[in-house]
């Protein structure tokens, strides 16, 4: 199998919106910028973070645009995934004009497929465009969980089939998986608080949300665990430890963007059905802020 496809820390970006309920492009290019400063290792717009399935397609395509145009070459991985095939791929023709690296397709929710659905399903998608295909696994949002069986099969019979997001939070499962993986085939956590457990394990990076609010100090403990420097990646994991928490306090994004509104980089604004967060989680959110860089 061909070497990784991506591999380090990537950004799940937010999508900040204007009073109004539009997208606020402006606040977006400025957030991407400060990614790229912080030297983040790749981008992946239009995911769950993003509040993606609240855009329309215009949206979702000026969006990815802007994201290049600020990314200076960084690879994109924008999210293409529902839970319908014909639905996922109309959104992999929208963006595969568009240039991205790889494509982030999370499992099916609501309908709670069977593993073989699951196979078939991917198989299908991954059938329909030559561009790498990463599986996104987050059982808490979908309702169905991806074994690493499943992942084994898919990573042997389908060559464009690259890797996989897990943000299953089991430790196990991802210690399997990553012990059973062909070359080639990446593992990217999609947890913040078990970055350094899976990354210890063998995992090659992370698609992070904590990333969005502190993208310097994510992608050098993400850099200390590549080089297998514990000590100094452990000190990061518990400096970043109350962020990682606190930006799962309520549905995400909703503490992410508390923290960059609380930063001056975006309004506070969420389509709904998401709501901006409670007063309790603005002052954590608050307080922890005030502790990192303190």
């Amino acid at each position: 199998m061909e070497s990784l496809v991506l591999r380090g820390c990537g950004t799940a970006l937010v999508t900040p919106f204007l009073p109004d309920g539009s997208v606020d492009y402006e606040a977006y290019a400025s957030l991407v910028d400060r990614q790229v400063a912080a030297g983040v290792h790749f981008l992946v717009p239009l995911g769950t973070t993003g509040e993606t399935p609240t855009l329309s397609d215009g949206e979702k395509t000026a969006v990815f645009q802007l994201v290049k145009e600020h990314a200076k070459g960084l690879p994109l991985m924008p999210g293409v995934g529902t839970n319908s095939l014909s639905g996922t791929l109309a959104n992999i023709r929208l963006m595969e004009p568009l240039g991205p690296a790889a494509l982030l397709v999370v499992v099916p929710y609501y309908n709670k497929p069977t593993q073989q659905g699951l196979y078939e399903y991917y198989k299908a998608v991954a059938s329909e465009t030559d561009l790498p295909v990463i599986i996104y696994n987050v059982p808490g949002r979908t309702g169905a969980n991806i074994l690493p069986d499943t992942v084994l099969r898919l990573a042997a019979d389908v060559p464009n089939i690259r890797g996989i997001k897990e943000a299953s939070g089991n430790f196990s499962q991802v210690s399997d998986l990553v012990r059973r993986i062909p070359e080639g085939f990446a593992v990217l956590g999609g947890d913040d608080d078990m970055t350094l457990a899976y990354m210890a394990a063998g995992a090659h990076g992370v698609i992070s949300v904590a990333s969005n609010v502190a993208p310097a100090e994510v992608t050098q403990m993400v850099e200390a665990l590549q080089r297998d420097d514990l000590a100094a990646a452990r000190r990061l994991h518990q400096r970043l430890f109350p962020l990682f928490k606190a930006c799962f306090a309520e549905s995400n994004p909703g503490p992410a963007k508390a923290a960059l509104a609380q930063l001056g980089l975006c309004g506070n604004v969420l389509r709904l059905p998401l709501v901006p967060v409670t007063e309790s989680t603005e002052a954590l959110m608050q307080k922890v802020l005030s502790e990192l860089w303190k």
